[in-house]
């Protein structure tokens, strides 16, 4: 299980809520780690943005809390990376088991 940010995009214009220039996302394989990486970062928990309405558990964060994230292990991501929790099946007949994808035996 890991911890990981995406890369800064620019968020001006987009927010009265939000004064700064530039953000990423911290998110996790498990709220878990989520949660314990963003208290070493002095995130609050009020801050944690999870599903609906949002597509991925995360935390947003500034420039500084990203580059001191990467300090304290999280792992640097592309833009449309999702966590493991996230990911589903593309295809159809297929659905998780565990970590790897299974086709159903009956009915295939």
């Amino acid at each position: 299980m890991s911890v990981y940010v995406d890369p800064l995009f620019d968020t001006r214009g987009w927010s009265a809520n939000w004064p700064y220039p530039f953000a990423c996302h911290l998110m996790a394989d498990s709220d878990e780690e989520l949660h314990a990486l963003a208290a070493k970062l002095g995130l609050k928990r009020a801050w944690h943005q999870t599903n609906p309405p949002h597509a991925v558990s995360h935390y947003d964060l500034t420039v500084r809390k990203r580059a001191r994230a990467v300090e304290l292990g999280a792992i640097e991501v592309e833009a449309r990376f999702r966590p493991k929790r996230e990911r589903r099946p593309r295809r159809r007949g297929l659905r998780p088991i565990g970590d790897d994808f299974v086709t159903d035996v009956e009915g295939t």
